[in-house]
């Protein structure tokens, strides 16, 4: 056991859950309208107390437990049995074995809750809360296990992905675009603006992810080491070139740069980076922030609009395009020298290929599973509000508060 790992992972799993809340709920908050900022806000705030009793009571085991033909974990670690004070053989050697399980646990936290931004404003709670659940069992559990797990069947093959550009973004991402075209636009989406209603708090919800991003990516060395500080220089530099980029091809673009678009495209080089930070040079990182701005920035300002979906606050274009990106950037750009793998650009075709196969069957299987899901709920409960509530807003019919109060 080392002190200082531990010490370390403990605090990366605190920044984790503020990248959720207050984070993600103040970045999606502030984007919405006004009568729908508490709904957003639920959602962020139950998705970390739903979670973390599913995490424990089975989604642990089902990760990261002992591997049944590289597919699935079994149940031998349902409610934490046989998890404990002491290092894990398999998972973090010099940690406690609870400091690892619940550092994943805020990644099982935050991965749902980053789809909320595709179906904002328009979906009914009780759905919200039990699609999530089973989402995370179905979705999420069975991706992490076969990425992460000692003996998942794509790690065996050897896809890396660090710290989760497939198993959190590409995973939200792409089950985000699924559920805004499954639940349609939202009423007047097209003819009238929507426009945000709070920047000021997207500014700070964003400038929380980028802060809570260093525990997201330098924690997933699980110990206070080098490997930890090149992951956080390769998030900084990578980061600041993918805002940089987005404001400039903004400013090009629609002849203003925006705050909005700066934020934007910080988030999709926080995106990117996020599984390549533990194998790529910080110049590497620099050039995948660059081009993540750039590609990001396509795909929410001109293809989504040219394809027609309501992506209500882009988690598609911005963690779906990013992660995808930043998975396949793993393997053309890692370099030995930086974690021990190699890249295309570096002499490992294998690697790029494999990379590309990661990304294939993480959006196969998040579709699918993602479209029988939203299918079984809605016959159940129904996943739309009704007309007149989306036309109310979902703080008034969803949570009967609003969240600012006009005094005559």
């Amino acid at each position: 056991m080392n002190s200082g790992d531990t010490s370390w992972v403990l605090t990366a799993s605190a920044l984790v859950l503020l990248m959720t809340v207050p984070g993600l709920a103040f970045f999606y908050g502030g984007l919405v309208r006004r009568k729908n900022i508490l709904s957003i806000l639920m959602q962020c705030f139950v998705i970390v107390c739903v979670i973390s009793l599913q995490w424990v009571l089975l989604g642990y085991s089902l990760a990261f437990g002992p591997s049944f033909h590289g597919i699935i974990g079994n149940l031998d670690w349902m409610g934490l049995a046989g998890v404990g004070t002491a290092p894990s053989a398999d998972y973090g050697t010099t940690i406690p074995h609870y400091a690892f399980m619940i550092f994943q646990a805020m990644f099982a936290i935050i991965t749902p809750a980053l789809m909320t931004g595709a179906f904002a404003e328009r979906m009914k709670f009780p759905a919200f809360l039990v699609f999530i659940i089973l989402w995370s069992t179905f979705v999420y559990d069975p991706l992490a296990h076969w990425v992460w797990n000692k003996n998942g069947w794509l790690g065996a093959m050897g896809a890396l992905d660090f710290a989760g550009g497939i198993v959190v973004h590409v995973s939200s991402g792409i089950s985000a675009l699924v559920l805004a075209i499954l639940l349609g636009k939202r009423i007047g989406y097209n003819h009238k603006p929507i426009r945000p209603h709070n920047l000021p708090f997207t500014v700070l919800g964003g400038a929380l992810l980028w802060f809570g991003w260093f525990g997201f990516n330098a924690g997933s060395a699980l110990a206070a080491n080098g490997l930890a500080a090149q992951a956080l220089v390769a998030t900084q530099v990578s980061t600041a070139a993918a805002a940089l980029i987005w404001m400039l091809v903004e400013w090009w673009h629609n002849g203003s740069p925006t705050v909005l678009g700066a934020v934007t495209g910080a988030i999709g080089g926080l995106v990117a980076i996020t599984p390549a930070c533990g194998f790529v040079s910080p110049l590497s990182a620099i050039v995948i922030g660059a081009m993540a701005g750039g590609l990001c920035y396509l795909a929410v300002a001109v293809v989504k609009g040219k394809v027609g979906y309501d992506d209500s606050l882009d988690a598609f274009g911005v963690h779906g395009i990013g992660g995808i990106f930043g998975t396949i950037a793993v393997g053309i750009f890692a370099q030995e020298a930086y974690g021990g793998k190699t890249g295309v650009l570096f002499g490992n075709l294998q690697q790029f290929l494999v990379q590309g196969l990661l990304v294939l069957v993480a959006m196969a299987f998040a579709v699918a599973m993602t479209f029988i899901l939203y299918k079984i709920v809605d016959a159940v409960i129904g996943m739309r509000v009704e007309k007149e509530n989306e036309l109310i807003g979902l703080d008034l019919t969803q949570q009967s508060e609003a969240a600012y109060t006009v005094i005559e």
